[in-house]
């Protein structure tokens, strides 16, 4: 089939060389004139046949926006908009109204694969009506793993992303576990080669993981992480979750600690810390540092 591919970064370019391995056109747009395959959304739209489906792969919020708004001055009735950015669940409802009105199709898809997706597929979550979804599903089948696994259709418009939201937020408590397990590996003296403690959990235990592997793969590049700095940001569906978890009253301790985790490490020089400092100097005569 055709597709009209928007946004060819480091996922979405991968993902369109990905579906034409699998035997589909694909018309790529992007800002950047090197990597495009043409110069305007108007001419990726004039060259697919209808009924076209238009896949975006921009950031979320205003560019994927502005990206739907003109897609909906520009599509036929018939034709099927697929967000597959990080876009938050709720704007997927305003989009698919906003395209229904107009007898276009949409399909929120959470994508899951990052920079290994052109090898080794993309884990898909999609949302939509079931008619809308079937226009998509060649390109769905080329982007997935090989296997059983790897895709589905999570439920109505919304879900695919609702789904991708709670896949990062477990993944964001999955790394905070194996990065508070090598901190205190690295703080004791008894342990002496704590990089091959790490590669000695990739088989047989029951946390060997994808993410152990790329762990491995890091102390292998930097033993001691020495060239890192304690940094990390955070993509916004970590609160997302948070959010969610707080409008349905469900608890989240574990995600809910990490996501504050990547908080306290924008902190070269941590304010709680000083307050605590301070108290445990007034009540205990604890001693504390000065700067």
């Amino acid at each position: 089939m055709e597709l009209g591919l928007i946004g060819l970064g480091k996922m979405g370019g991968n993902m369109r060389e990905r579906i034409r391995r699998a035997g589909h056109t694909v018309i790529g747009y992007d800002r950047n004139p090197d990597v495009s395959d043409v110069e305007s959304l108007q001419e990726l739209v004039t060259k697919l046949q209808g009924p076209r489906v238009v896949w975006v792969m921009v950031p979320a919020g205003a560019a994927t926006q502005a990206t739907v708004d003109e897609l909906a001055e520009l599509l036929s009735p018939g034709d099927v908009v697929v967000d597959g950015g990080n876009s938050r669940w709720t704007d997927d409802i305003k989009h698919a109204e906003a395209l229904a009105a107009k007898g276009i199709g949409f399909v929120d898809c959470g994508v899951s694969g990052g920079v290994w997706g052109l090898e080794n597929g993309y884990a898909l979550m999609y949302g939509g009506d079931a008619e809308h979804v079937a226009k998509v599903q060649p390109i769905f089948q080329a982007l997935k793993p090989e296997g059983e696994f790897g895709n589905v259709h999570a439920g109505k418009v919304g879900a695919g992303h609702f789904a991708k939201m709670v896949h990062n937020g477990i993944e964001y408590a999955m790394m905070q576990a194996f990065a508070e397990g090598w901190e205190l590996l690295e703080a004791a003296p008894e342990v002496t080669d704590v990089r091959e403690v790490f590669r000695s959990w990739q088989e047989g235990t029951v946390i060997r993981s994808w993410l152990l592997d790329l762990a491995v793969r890091a102390l292998d590049d930097d033993e001691h992480l020495a060239k890192l700095r304690g940094w990390a940001a955070d993509s916004g569906e970590g609160r997302w979750t948070v959010e969610a978890a707080i409008d349905h009253a469900v608890p989240l301790p574990a995600i809910t600690a990490s996501l504050f985790a990547r908080f306290a490490s924008r902190q070269d020089d941590s304010p709680q810390m000083k307050m605590i400092a301070a108290l445990r100097n007034q009540f205990g005569g604890h001693a504390v540092e000065s700067k």
